[in-house]
């Protein structure tokens, strides 16, 4: 697994930690760098605050194969972004002339395209633009961090635009069992399943409905078969304390 290119998400902006925003794009991430084989190892949140998001971009940036930022670089007094970044690789930042004409493309009258607009079109030095085909302002490419919009149909159509850069990795397969059982009366069993499985990860998820309670065990790795057999074990284990396994779509 070792091998695999590495990622890392930072969501920028106040809204999501005041809780007024939802995130639901490093849902949709996570599942895109899955579907690569780029395994997605943390994720962070901070406030459109420079110091803070220039610390965690440097930090996330040293440690994973990528790093994909969203949000605050739209063209309110709050959007930061693309100054953090700047002041993190250590380089200035100016209007990129092939932005400023996309953007100055879609204002029929010209007096639209105010100074408030114009700072979607700062780009650091030496930064590539993202482009996206659902609002024209960029993203931002520079090293091995991708900058992209918040808004989520426009982050998506970033992703469409960086998808054929990225490196690839070995797929990881799943296989999920579904039992009405309590954690506590497998987690023995499933503890001998996992040193069993070394390469492996496997997790048990307990959930709670209305009509019981029950539990999800995920055989996860890049081996399919060692994956199956994980998934048969898990199901033996189950039928072994009396419950019925049941295997669900991952």
């Amino acid at each position: 697994m070792s091998s695999s290119p590495t990622a890392a998400i930072l969501v920028i902006g106040d809204e999501i930690l005041s809780g007024r925003t939802q995130d639901t794009n490093t849902n949709y991430i996570a599942k895109f760098l899955g579907s690569l084989g780029i395994d997605l190892k943390e994720a962070r949140v901070v406030p459109d605050v420079e110091d803070e998001i220039v610390a965690a971009l440097n930090a996330l940036r040293a440690r994973y194969t990528y790093v994909f930022t969203t949000g605050g670089i739209g063209p309110t007094h709050d959007d930061i972004t693309a100054d953090a970044v700047a002041k993190a690789f250590g380089v200035g930042i100016d209007y990129h002339p092939e932005a400023l004409a996309m953007l100055a493309a879609r204002f029929k009258n010209p007096a639209d395209f105010n100074d408030m607009r114009k700072r979607m079109a700062r780009i650091p030095l030496g930064a590539e633009l993202v482009r996206n085909s659902a609002s024209v302002a960029p993203g931002i490419h520079i090293g091995n961090v991708y900058v992209m919009a918040g808004v989520p149909m426009i982050m998506r159509a970033m992703l469409e635009d960086i998808e054929p850069q990225l490196q690839r990795g070995a797929l990881v397969h799943s296989q999920t069992v579904q039992a009405r059982i309590g954690e506590g009366k497998i987690a023995a069993g499933l503890q001998t399943i996992q040193k069993n499985f070394p390469d492996l990860a496997i997790g048990s998820y307990p959930y709670y409905r209305e009509d019981g309670f029950g539990v999800q065990l995920v055989a996860r790795g890049r081996n399919a078969e060692q994956v199956e057999s994980a998934a048969k074990a898990i199901e033996s284990l189950i039928r072994a304390e009396g419950a019925e396994p049941e295997r669900i779509s991952s």
